[in-house]
């Protein structure tokens, strides 16, 4: 059985969420958080350099949303990923993406 656990890369612009985020990852006997990126692009160079096994992903960032940088992903390299928005009209169209899970966040976390 494999016991190493599964590496996980927060994706989110805000340093507040990200924190609340890799606290609550921290408590799990299954997951580690390998590492943090503020936007797409500085999650594409760390995707490439720490290899997660999952990411989260903030749906609503500056520079590229999350659901192109999905897209591209899913083509590129797919890896489940657990999306978060605040809009829920942008939370419903990523479900035409392959993400694992799409959960809500609450509009009062930033």
């Amino acid at each position: 059985m494999d016991t190493a656990k599964k590496k996980v890369l927060i994706v989110d612009d805000s340093p507040v969420v990200r924190g609340i985020l890799r606290e609550i990852l921290a408590g799990s006997t299954q997951l580690e958080v390998v590492g943090e990126a503020e936007d797409p692009y500085d999650a594409r160079d760390k995707i490439k350099s720490l290899h997660p096994d999952v990411i989260t992903l903030d749906v609503e960032m500056p520079r590229m949303d999350g659901i192109t940088f999905l897209e591209n992903l899913m083509r590129l390299r797919p890896l489940p990923v657990f999306r978060r928005s605040s809009s829920s009209t942008r939370w419903i169209g990523t479900m035409r993406t392959s993400a694992a899970r799409s959960i809500p966040r609450a509009p009062s976390m930033d």
